[in-house]
């Protein structure tokens, strides 16, 4: 892989060498790799298939989590979110000891990996929010909360440039990796002001299923505002809003 340097960026293939942009700029490589049909059927490339199965796994039990966080995730991602999401849930699934390589799964792996997974690296949910909060699971009742006991926000919350407002936000979820399916229910608090004054104690409660055997998630984030002429905005379109999966319990 080769950097493009210059004022015109070439996009498309020339002869063997393909020209695309990325994130990281304007990019060249070689056209190359193996024949398709000889990575499907030749035993050399057993581990291949293996690993493509489970990575396959993988990145539809991202999507699966991502849909049933969509109303707290969408103003808290960064563009690389999705592929980082992924590469920690092929973890996930290398840690069930039960299934045979290639069939390794969520549900037979160690969801709890999951636990702490930033959304955005743009702006941590761990250098944005230092008010302590306790996040509970009750499987047995069904319950997935999270409790902030009262504090002041310019002492307690390290906001972008520009922050007049923000709202603390989080979601339960239950999701049936196998099924595709998802029971998911979101809190939010009003729209507070950043400043010196302490806020009340703030307690949210996200029911899922009682007694669910399915994996568990609770997700906590901030975000961020600016109040001008009396409307609020979301401060930079939501590119500084902290979002992290901060318990998980996978059963």
């Amino acid at each position: 892989m080769a950097r493009q340097k210059g004022i015109i960026k070439l996009k498309g293939t020339i002869g063997d060498i393909t020209f695309y942009k990325t994130q990281d700029g304007h990019l060249a490589r070689e056209k190359g790799g193996i024949d398709a049909s000889r990575i499907k059927n030749d035993p050399a490339f057993q581990r291949t298939r293996e690993n493509g199965s489970e990575f396959g796994r993988a990145g539809k039990a991202g999507k699966i989590l991502r849909t049933a966080l969509r109303a707290v995730l969408i103003n808290s991602a960064d563009g690389r979110m999705v592929s980082r999401l992924t590469q920690q849930l092929v973890k996930v699934i290398q840690a069930d000891v039960t299934s045979v390589r290639g069939l390794r799964n969520v549900i037979d792996g160690e969801a709890e990996l999951l636990s702490g997974f930033e959304f955005n690296i743009r702006g941590k949910l761990g250098t944005s929010l230092f008010a302590p909060f306790v996040g509970t699971i009750d499987r047995a009742a069904g319950n997935i909360t999270v409790d902030l006991a009262p504090f002041i926000p310019t002492n307690m919350i390290a906001a972008p440039s520009g922050s007049t407002h923000f709202k603390i936000i989080s979601a339960g979820t239950e999701i049936d990796f196998e099924a595709e399916t998802f029971v998911v229910t979101n809190s939010e608090t009003a729209i507070l002001p950043w400043d010196a004054v302490p806020t009340v104690a703030i307690s949210q409660t996200n029911p899922v299923t009682p007694a669910s055997t399915k994996p568990l998630f609770l997700a906590l984030g901030v975000e961020f505002y600016q109040e001008v002429n009396g409307q609020m905005y979301s401060l930079k379109n939501g590119a500084y809003n902290p979002l992290a999966l901060v318990q998980v319990s996978g059963l």
